[in-house]
């Protein structure tokens, strides 16, 4: 694989690093009418406590305390990394279908004091596919993208990590559901700065970051952002091999290698709308399957590798008017976003077809988004690889204020 690349602007400074992850990484992730929400006043709450330790942390309280989306709901300082502190955060946000909910997540921030103009930016990062079981939640499962995320600390960025809708917290995770996954992210970066400890100030440059699964949250958390978070100076959004239309997607991994990308889909387009009723669709297999399911992480997406719809139903969920609705609520390219964007693909993506990012790019151009994108000579994993460097400059340049690239 590692032959189909484009070495990115200032890629060969990353070799080491970027390597490192290709050889590390088993597998790769992948797939990524919305409500207008009016925004309400922010007020300052009152300070968080200091959550339960172990798995007790993940489980908020019955009922949420009341707030606003982005409030604390506990945390915890957790080991950080070198030269940076660590939180574990428990916050407010908002489900697909608009109801409250509570997701966990990370916040990091360097030690070092922000010698920058205005205050410490932060990168709100999307994080690729972990699975839909709670033990695959990314504050506790492999963490895959930090050779990714530490050259943004170095440079004296905080980042906020969300583990989305039911990864860790109750409930199954609302996998590659856009309208929740990009709410997450949002109101991750709210907490960032609602948490005295971080010392982190509202108000700042934030930026959206992510690929694969974490490619649409980022998307998601851009078109978002003008009306479920106007209170965000939101700079720009890199979002990297990007599930834009589930419709295509779908079609796409029906008996592919990626074929349990696509179960993992389903189960959580079902989780986020039950009355899809997705066992009601399923043969003897497939119901099997959903049963004994909900908790795997992405090691066991291979396993079923070339498998069709077919296997596990009686009757194809895609060619149903329900399920075509929520997969149309759920594709991106109908809102601009107001930030730059860069969009970026591999040219031979094995897992995410190439087209309909090419279509999310060309929704965005004739909406009027200032858009650089770029298509890399690489698949799905050595194209998040190798384009490390670009992710950082773009961000890098947006949080200086540079002008931003424009090639539609």
């Amino acid at each position: 694989m590692s032959r189909f690349f484009r070495r990115s602007e200032g890629g060969a400074r990353r070799w080491p690093v970027v390597a490192a992850v290709v050889t590390a990484l088993a597998v790769p992730a992948t797939v990524g009418v919305f409500t207008t929400v009016s925004a309400a006043p922010v007020t300052k709450a009152a300070e968080a406590p200091q959550g339960p330790i172990g798995d007790a942390f993940y489980t908020p309280p019955n009922p949420l305390p009341p707030g606003n989306n982005g409030d604390v709901i506990w945390w915890r300082e957790i080991p950080g990394k070198a030269g940076a502190k660590a939180y574990l955060v428990l916050y407010r946000s908002e489900s697909a279908t608009g109801q409250p909910i509570a997701v966990s997540g990370r916040v990091f921030v360097p030690q070092a004091a922000w010698t920058g103009s205005g205050p410490r930016p932060i990168v709100s990062t999307a994080p690729g596919t972990r699975g839909i079981g709670d033990s695959c939640a990314p504050s506790k499962y492999l963490d895959y993208e930090a050779p990714f995320t530490d050259p943004l600390l170095q440079k004296g960025y905080a980042i906020a990590t969300t583990d989305y809708e039911g990864l860790g917290t109750p409930g199954t995770h609302t996998y590659v559901v856009g309208q929740s996954e990009g709410r997450s992210v949002i109101d991750a970066a709210r907490a960032a700065t609602r948490l005295s400890a971080t010392g982190l100030t509202a108000g700042g440059p934030i930026a959206f970051a992510g690929y694969s699964q974490g490619g649409g949250g980022a998307a998601w958390a851009g078109e978002l952002a003008p009306s479920y978070a106007p209170d965000l100076n939101v700079v720009g959004i890199a979002a990297g091999g990007t599930p834009a239309d589930l419709n295509e997607v779908a079609k796409s991994l029906d008996g592919s290698l990626g074929f349990g990308f696509l179960l993992l889909a389903s189960l959580g387009l079902n989780s986020a709308y039950p009355e899809l009723d997705l066992p009601s669709y399923l043969n003897d297999k497939g119901k099997e399957l959903y049963a004994t399911k909900q908790g795997v992480c992405v090691d066991a997406v291979f396993g079923y590798a070339f498998q069709k719809i077919s296997d596990y139903t009686t009757t194809n969920p895609l060619n149903v008017p329900e399920w075509q609705a929520k997969l149309a609520e759920n594709r991106l390219g109908k809102v601009k976003p107001n930030a730059p964007v860069f969009l970026y693909h591999g040219l031979v993506d094995e897992i995410i077809p190439l087209k309909q990012a090419e279509t999310l790019r060309k929704d965005y151009c004739r909406a009027g988004a200032k858009v650089q994108w770029g298509a890399f000579l690489g698949e799905h994993v050595t194209t998040m690889a190798f384009t490390a460097g670009d992710v950082e400059k773009f961000l890098t340049d947006r949080f200086a204020g540079k002008a931003p690239k424009n090639n539609c």
